[in-house]
């Protein structure tokens, strides 16, 4: 058993390097495909919690908070820094209406499928769906925060990550496999499809020079430094509720500085993304060694949820795309840029056109910067049945 908690850490860093390194390694393999690197450092790290490789006591636990901690509300921060707020605008209010329905019909089908299954549920589940709310409109980033902010317990917390991980992936290669019907649902729809083609290329930009240790270094010291200022700043805001809480002005406020910074040349230091996935993965591996998978055995209703949810989404972007003449790959971007986030939006448009690969980025970089309150809204919602 692990009783130091510098020990604890090292552990799971170095489980999270391995499995991002087998995954790197065995790329083309089809295991790899449905099970991401993330998902199996998730499922190791709850695996040796369950088997007690780690202790509870002090140090683990005061190594779990500090550095959970700390990380997040660095990750944010460093995330939002690609965000050009201005190249939001340029999409126009038809990509952003099919954006903004995407997040309120994936509300929608959380509020309906919890009033209807809350008994099947196990308690504070409301806290789950709240992260995973955030999650499907947002990203795993937002996810994790609101992890943080509701005080999701980790055991409820395992079934919403199973339900982000086997249900976003049908959903993806549902939406994939929608591609090739573009032209036949686009003439269901009578969808005027020539705007796409104009004014969209330069809406993101992509990094020019390689990364050198300069850009780690400067990346962490605005990291590190804007969590510290927000962590102190949010414990000295007052409590608004019970969602509102000091996790929740700290991520408030990182979220805030990062979209600020994403505006100024702080923006264009590279290295950006690798540094923030590099704390995502460590925060991800921390939050699973709390982890025990004692109720497993609660997971299918979980993941029957899931589609319900994603049922319900469908049938009323589907009357969106009829009522008022959407395009299909207006309506998969904006689907997969809430539900798969930055990680698949992009690739769904470029199975479109490579030139439409901007919009799946913006899309994906609202819903990062919003997801965590959309979240924290439904979490609010549900709290109250």
């Amino acid at each position: 058993m692990i009783k130091d908690g510098f020990m604890y850490l090292s552990v799971l860093v170095a489980f999270a390097a391995l499995m991002v390194a087998f995954e790197k390694k065995f790329s083309s393999n089809r295991f790899f495909k449905f099970i991401p690197g993330i998902v199996l450092i998730y499922i190791g790290a709850a695996i040796m919690q369950t088997c007690g490789l780690f202790a509870h006591n002090e140090s683990t636990a005061s190594v779990y908070s500090n550095v959970k901690g700390a990380l997040l509300p660095a990750m944010l921060a460093i995330m939002l820094l690609k965000c050009d707020i201005r190249s939001i605008f340029k999409l126009g209010p038809r990509m952003l209406g099919g954006f903004l329905v995407a997040v309120i019909s994936i509300m929608i089908g959380f509020i309906v499928v919890y009033v209807a299954f809350q008994h099947f549920y196990i308690k504070d589940t409301w806290k789950a769906f709240g992260a995973l709310a955030g999650s499907w409109t947002g990203g795993s980033a937002n996810m994790v925060a609101l992890q943080g902010i509701l005080k999701v317990p980790e055991n409820i917390f395992g079934y919403a990550l199973m339900m982000d991980t086997i249900n976003y992936a049908v959903w993806v290669m549902f939406m994939f496999w929608l591609v090739p019907f573009a032209g036949r649902f686009n003439r269901w729809t009578k969808a005027d499809t020539s705007f796409i083609q104009k004014g969209f290329e330069s809406a993101s930009s992509e990094e020019k020079t390689g990364i050198q240790f300069q850009h780690l270094l400067y990346l962490l010291g605005i990291g590190l430094f804007i969590s510290s200022f927000s962590t102190f700043a949010g414990q000295h805001l007052p409590e608004v509720g019970a969602v509102i809480n000091g996790t929740s002005w700290t991520i408030m406020i990182a979220s805030v500085i990062g979209l600020i910074l994403g505006q100024t040349p702080v923006a264009k230091i590279a290295g950006a993304l690798d540094v923030s996935n590099v704390m995502l993965y460590i925060i991800v591996a921390l939050i699973a060694s709390q982890s025990d998978f004692s109720n497993i055995a609660q997971a299918p209703i979980y993941l029957l949820s899931g589609l319900l949810i994603m049922l319900i989404h469908l049938i009323i972007m589907l009357l969106l795309g009829k009522l008022f003449k959407y395009d299909l790959f207006t309506l998969g971007v904006a689907s997969l840029a809430n539900i798969g986030g930055m990680a698949s939006a992009p690739m769904l448009a470029a199975a479109y056109n490579r030139a439409l690969i901007p919009i799946g980025v913006i899309m994906a970089l609202i819903g990062s910067f919003l997801g965590t309150y959309f979240g924290m809204i439904v979490a609010k919602i549900l709290s109250i049945f």
